[in-house]
């Protein structure tokens, strides 16, 4: 395909858009009925929410699709040519806004019963968007295109909720520099809203991640796609790895290696065609670790969930809630698309308190606001360690569980890069402190309302409308295991 057929293609399927967003305004109105406003993630009409002890939790649920594995489905789908077929598909604010960032690039994206097709542009056919593309709350999202279009010689401005406006884009930014990307515009310090365009032609480097990053070795090799040679971004510690997978499953030139001195090397050819496929995306376990921290914490419960992808790069906090005492049965393990899944039963059980060392950040950043409730109920001193990073996400994650938790008299300890939560078995005394700010911060929401489940005293937030970019069927499927969230 010529690029002028693709820029034909694409004005011919730009109602695509429109398709997307009346799924959003549906899953808004009709499947969250507990939320008030169609902006979720800016929360315009910010609505509290408290959650109570109650009796336990029972029976199975099904966990939404892997927010990193969707995102990248899109975006490759998008990107692809020919057909991808994507079930399982999280549904999420963040999610949609990186499906309408495939399609403002010129992809045809839709829904199709209960699959979602993308018809790609085909690498190199990328279009320049005609307006800014926003992507609300994602950083996720935000920063993978960031690297797709960092090596087209276009203009593209990227914009965002006021969180995603805080956070900061230099670390993607700056190896998108050497590749020859300009950055012509940014807010202060790096931030949204930012403008990049392109070199005419993209130049191949060798890259060592700074810092723990799947994002940033996702972005460095998205753009890599698109330079002539080879690309090659270098990890010490290992991080999610579902871009190398994905690349690999649609038809990239891509090999992983190990250095002299144990690092990986992930190294992909540019400008090599990718062709669609069928994609299954697994129950993800960042969403999962919701009601399993709560069937952990109140007594007398018992939950099943199923299809949970097991990735080794993502269950550092099944492992850590093991190495607590927790009772996490590990069922039919199998493999599906090169993913590790399997079926969790939960038990509620006695931890204690642990310490979690920093080399597991990486496979469980996003899962240490809900580990720091689990330490809340357990015995003793739990210690979470080099998790500065934690400053950096949808808000100061550290600070915001730090004062959450004091606020309903949990004994906590906060340092630069570390946090320290003191446990009271059985929660007694715990809760009642007033409604948590929850920083426009969708883990900092679902929670403290996992906390208010087994403290003596309920536990509120001050807005739960967040939640819906990750997780927005959270509500619904906690009640169903019978959560008294009101």
């Amino acid at each position: 395909m010529t690029r002028s057929e693709s820029y034909a293609n694409h004005r011919a399927r730009s109602g695509r858009l429109e398709n997307i967003e009346s799924i959003q305004t549906a899953r808004n109105h009709k499947t969250m009925n507990w939320i008030t406003t169609p902006e979720m993630s800016h929360s315009a009409n910010p609505k509290s929410m408290k959650a109570s002890r109650g009796g336990s939790l029972q029976g199975m649920a099904a966990i939404p699709g892997d927010k990193s594995i969707s995102h990248r489905a899109l975006l490759f789908g998008g990107l692809a040519s020919g057909e991808t077929r994507i079930t399982g598909l999280l549904e999420g604010e963040d999610v949609l806004n990186s499906a309408k960032a495939a399609a403002a690039l010129g992809a045809s994206v839709h829904k199709q019963d209960e699959e979602w097709v993308v018809w790609g542009t085909g690498n190199g056919l990328l279009l320049e968007p005609e307006a800014p593309i926003d992507f609300g709350n994602s950083g996720t999202g935000c920063r993978l295109f960031m690297g797709l279009v960092g090596a087209y010689d276009f203009e593209t401005t990227f914009i965002g909720d006021a969180s995603l406006s805080k956070r900061p884009m230099a670390r993607i930014v700056d190896p998108l520099k050497l590749m020859g990307t300009q950055l012509v515009s940014s807010a202060k310090g790096c931030r949204l809203p930012i403008v990049l365009h392109g070199p005419e032609i993209a130049a191949p480097i060798t890259y060592e991640v700074p810092v723990p990053s799947a994002q940033v070795k996702s972005a460095v090799l998205l753009a890599g796609l698109n330079a002539p040679g080879k690309t090659t971004v270098i990890e010490k510690v290992k991080t999610r790895d579902h871009t190398e997978k994905m690349l690999a499953g649609f038809g990239a030139e891509i090999e992983v290696a190990e250095t002299e001195d144990g690092a990986r090397a992930i190294t992909v050819a540019g400008q090599g065609e990718l062709k669609g496929c069928n994609i299954q995306v697994p129950a993800d376990p960042s969403s999962a670790a919701f009601p399993i921290v709560a069937a952990l914490i109140v007594p007398g419960s018992e939950i099943r969930l199923e299809n949970i992808l097991m990735n080794p790069t993502r269950i550092g906090l099944i492992t850590t809630l093991i190495e607590m005492g927790g009772d996490i049965e590990i069922a039919n393990r199998r493999n599906s698309a090169g993913e590790d899944i399997a079926d969790l039963v939960v038990r509620s059980s006695d931890l204690k308190g642990v310490t979690v060392p920093g080399e597991r950040a990486a496979s469980m950043i996003d899962e240490y606001p809900v580990l720091s409730i689990a330490a809340a109920f357990a015995e003793g001193i739990t210690r979470m360690e080099d998790v500065g990073e934690l400053r950096v996400k949808e808000s100061d994650r550290l600070s915001a569980m730090a004062a959450g938790l004091a606020a309903n008299v949990v004994k906590v300890a906060e340092g630069d890069d570390w946090l320290e939560v003191t446990g009271v078995p059985g929660g007694k005394g715990l809760g009642g402190g007033g409604a948590v700010a929850t920083h426009l911060d969708h883990r900092i929401a679902m929670s403290f309302l996992v906390m208010g489940l087994a403290s003596e005293k309920p536990v509120a937030v001050d807005d739960i409308s967040p939640i819906a970019t990750s997780f927005p069927e959270f509500i619904d499927l906690m009640r169903g295991l019978g959560a008294d969230i009101a």
